[in-house]
């Protein structure tokens, strides 16, 4: 085996490095997105949510609730945890008094807004507040740092300074996809960025329908690369609600595409009331149907706590502090267990079929 090695001196010579990090940066500090079912597909915890130190993608069609998810409930729940989120609004569409009906606090000292419209410009602002905060803060324990969330809504609608020329020039030639290159580097260099530090980063991203027949999911704007870069992505698409004949709201369907946190693949119902804002509850109760954790009989739904109190009532009538028992009592460890043995009969499934046409073709 030989003797052991000693690493002190070559760990002294790259901890005085400046870009070089080390060791495990694993998340302390996680955001809720105002839905529990949404907080549990991305970080596997009911009370989680977006994790900083993370660059996290919510991409959807037009109208799919990407901004009160983002702009509403993460910012708000961010400023009742005590982060300081910064709002970057490239499409000029965020009001303050929309803001406002959805519990934020705008003033200046609880929240930051940049209104910006060049990748450039993004990368300008959040190069130079990571630099600032390195000086002010790298020398106080983590726990003592300031925690910040930043939001950047939208990628989709943020220009290349080539495009923004053309424009004043009177030409429309496009941007020979400078404008693809660059998103890519702003979110690879975010990534990089924040990995050692409590800033986490959300941005919202445009999807446009896909041609390919084989793949009909929705496809990022902007390139695969910056689904490889996000370490978290939901897939938004709407629904809109109805009460009656009047619109009153969004059901989105939110797929969580990737998480390393929480099972991905699987898709939340995210009820959206224009004026209330998210619903945290919605879709909560047929998971835990689902689940087999609440037992349904016709209209009814049951539920058995750990003292073995049953409660009882209509579905539709089953109130919100059972769902609050249920999650406060849910066993983490025998549903992973479970996910697990779900997953692997779909894998044998699936092998199965493949097995089945292969040997029907030989037949």
């Amino acid at each position: 085996m030989g003797k052991p090695v000693d690493y002190s001196k070559f760990l002294k010579t790259i901890d005085k490095s400046k870009t070089i990090g080390r060791g495990f940066h694993d998340p302390s500090i996680w955001v809720p997105t105002g839905h529990f079912l949404l907080n549990y597909f991305i970080s596997g915890k009911f009370d989680r949510g977006i994790p900083l130190g993370k660059f996290t993608m919510l991409a959807g069609d037009s109208g799919s609730g990407k901004s009160f998810i983002c702009s509403g409930a993460l910012v708000r729940h961010a400023q009742k945890m005590g982060i300081t989120p910064v709002i970057i609004d490239t499409e000029n569409a965020i009001d303050e008094e929309w803001l406002i009906d959805l519990g934020v606090d705008t003033s200046p000292d609880k929240l930051m807004k940049f209104n910006l419209a060049k990748v450039n410009d993004i990368a300008k602002v959040m190069s130079e507040f990571v630099d600032w905060y390195k000086k002010e803060f790298d020398g106080l324990p983590k726990e003592e740092r300031p925690p910040f969330l930043f939001i950047i809504d939208s990628l989709g609608m943020t220009i290349t300074d080539n495009e923004e020329k053309q424009f004043n020039n009177g030409e429309m030639k496009g941007d020979m996809g400078i404008k693809a290159k660059q998103l890519n580097s702003l979110v690879r260099n975010c990534v990089h960025m924040i990995s050692e530090y409590d800033i986490g980063v959300v941005a919202t991203n445009h999807t446009y329908a896909s041609q390919d027949m084989f793949d009909p999911e929705d496809k990022v704007s902007g390139g695969r690369l910056l689904e490889y870069g996000a370490s978290i992505l939901v897939a938004m698409r709407k629904k809109k609600d109805k009460d009656g004949s009047q619109v009153t709201g969004i059901n989105s369907k939110c797929k969580v595409m990737k998480s390393r946190y929480g099972r991905p693949f699987i898709t939340a119902d995210v009820i959206i009331d224009f004026k209330k804002g998210v619903n945290p509850y919605s879709g909560l109760l047929d998971f835990f149907i689902e689940l087999g954790v609440v037992n349904q009989g016709g209209a009814y739904a049951s539920y058995v706590d750990k003292n073995g109190e049953e409660v009882k009532d209509f579905k539709s009538k089953f109130k919100n502090e059972w769902l609050d028992k249920i999650m406060s009592e849910f066993d983490y460890d025998a549903y992973a267990l479970k996910s697990k043995q779900i997953a692997e009969e779909e894998l044998k499934e699936l092998h199965d079929g493949i097995v089945l046409d292969s040997e029907e073709e030989t037949e």
